[in-house]
């Protein structure tokens, strides 16, 4: 249930109908409210004071009409220009980033401050009477109206704020660092706990792995295990792992996962194994199988791999011959090489997760940090290679990358991708080009070779941290 509620709430964010529909309800309700204070109240008290005084009818209908006509106006319009900054932002930065403008609280807010005015003013318009129409008893909700007035006074304020917002917020460093904050923050929430609870020591003996669950290719006996296949075709979008864990522990299973969140998956293909298959009865089967949340598109709720695409889909972009934008690039590896900064000083979780008694329970596979190092600067190497400002960027963030790194196998990643970029940069440019960037890798390999590389690096500040 946590896990359906999860992916709900990450849906409503993404809509621009949830926010204004409640702020359209509100709208309702204080319409009510205020019809009823004026009813009780009545409006004697506004003659008292000389700079504000009661309306008659006809002037609450005039203004109460002008005010509604014009919102639902500003509306429409407002409406059409949020679709074309969608629909610009999704062809120049790519279609996978429409769930970042679709989540802005901005343009929703807008929406529905428009929208919710409008259904004030026209709830409260319906309860205007003159005398001639009630028998001689006319009612004007003056305090509602004056409510109206400053909903429009905000409306106004709302609006030049959208004139503001809109052309920020799809300017592209805003567009990166939005993508680059949510990497940082899912990679200082997330680590070093992915499955099971963190709290549980490390389990990586490979021993207490069972037999049929070893990885031995086909001769594995399989007839001793469960296989849970998936009910549906999509992208696995969540894997409840609390869940998991307390199902493996209840039944006494040890369940080996096949796919994780970001994964597409084939109806009737294996979820996850689960051994011994006589305790993974009917129950257990449906049970498991609902730990798995499919969809059709990837979402950021627990794969860290979405979001470092969207870094590599926007740098890309900027590098193709179409739109050839090497400081957009710049500023994409900036954002990356910040995050496997940061992940570069944190612990990737075991790949065996064991329950509070200290029994394996759960086999899993998590990205290591080589894994999420070639999702982005794999992924980019071929497309910075071929300038040279952005080459010399990808090189200065690897060398940032390598000042906080301690594991000798990490760093040997580091230098297996500048020693990649400088081969294809030798293959792809030349002269003064060629030159600049094989320079610069011999730079930074010679510095990396060295007990003390993080003084070496430090002392290359200037062409680390300055402009490529």
């Amino acid at each position: 249930m946590r896990a359906r509620l999860l992916r709900l709430a990450d849906m409503l964010r993404q809509s621009y109908w949830f926010l204004p529909s409640l702020m359209a309800a509100a709208a309702i309700l204080l319409a009510g409210g205020m019809i009823w204070l004026d009813s009780y109240q009545g409006s004697l008290w506004m003659d008292r004071l000389p700079w504000l005084r009661a309306s008659r009818p006809s002037g609450a209908r005039q203004l109460l009409s002008a005010i509604g006509g014009s919102m639902i106006t500003v509306a429409g319009t407002v409406f059409s220009v949020t679709i074309a900054a969608v629909v610009y932002a999704s062809g120049q930065y790519g279609p996978r980033l429409l769930s970042n403008f679709m989540r802005d609280r901005g343009n929703q807010i807008t929406l529905g401050t428009f929208i919710a005015t409008f259904l004030y003013c026209l709830v409260v318009l319906r309860t205007v009477r003159s005398p001639e129409e009630s028998g001689g008893v006319g009612f004007v909700p003056n305090l509602a109206l004056l409510v109206a007035v400053l909903l429009a006074l905000c409306s106004i304020a709302v609006l030049i704020f959208f004139i503001h917002h809109v052309p920020s917020k799809i300017h592209i460093n805003n567009v990166i660092e939005d993508v680059g904050q949510r990497l940082l923050r899912e990679v200082g929430h997330r680590f070093p706990r992915l499955l099971g609870d963190p709290s549980n020591p490390r389990h990586d003996d490979e021993a207490a792995i069972p037999d049929p669950l070893r990885r031995y290719g086909d001769a594995r006996p399989t007839s001793k295990l469960r296989f849970v296949e998936s009910a549906g075709t999509g992208y696995i979008q969540f894997v409840r792992d609390e869940e998991l864990l307390r199902l493996a522990a209840c039944h006494d299973l040890v369940i080996r996962l096949h796919y994780q969140p970001g994964d597409f998956v084939h109806a009737g293909r294996p979820l996850l194994e689960a051994w011994p298959a006589e305790r993974c009865g009917e129950e257990a089967y449906r049970a498991l199988a609902n730990t798995f949340l499919i969809g059709s598109q990837r979402t950021a709720l627990q794969d860290l791999r979405f979001l470092i695409d969207e870094l590599v889909e926007i740098a890309a972009r900027a590098l193709s011959r179409g739109v050839n934008d090497p400081f957009t690039a710049v500023t994409c590896l900036d954002w990356l090489s910040a995050a496997m900064s940061d992940l570069c000083g944190r612990e990737i979780p075991s790949h065996l997760r064991q329950d509070e008694e200290g029994s394996l329970r759960v086999i899993a596979h998590p990205h290591g940090f080589n894994e999420f190092l070639d999702r982005g600067f794999g992924a980019l190497a071929q497309y910075c290679a071929n300038d040279m400002v952005a080459a010399q960027r990808f090189l200065s963030s690897l060398g940032e990358v390598a000042m906080v790194c301690d594991d000798p196998k990490r760093l040997a990643a580091i230098k297996r991708y500048v020693d990649r970029i400088a081969r294809l940069a030798r293959s792809r440019l030349e002269g003064f080009n060629r030159i600049a960037v094989t320079d610069r890798a011999n730079m930074l390999r010679n510095a990396l070779e060295q007990p003390d590389y993080r003084w070496q690096l430090r002392d290359e500040a200037a062409w680390l941290g300055g402009a490529a």
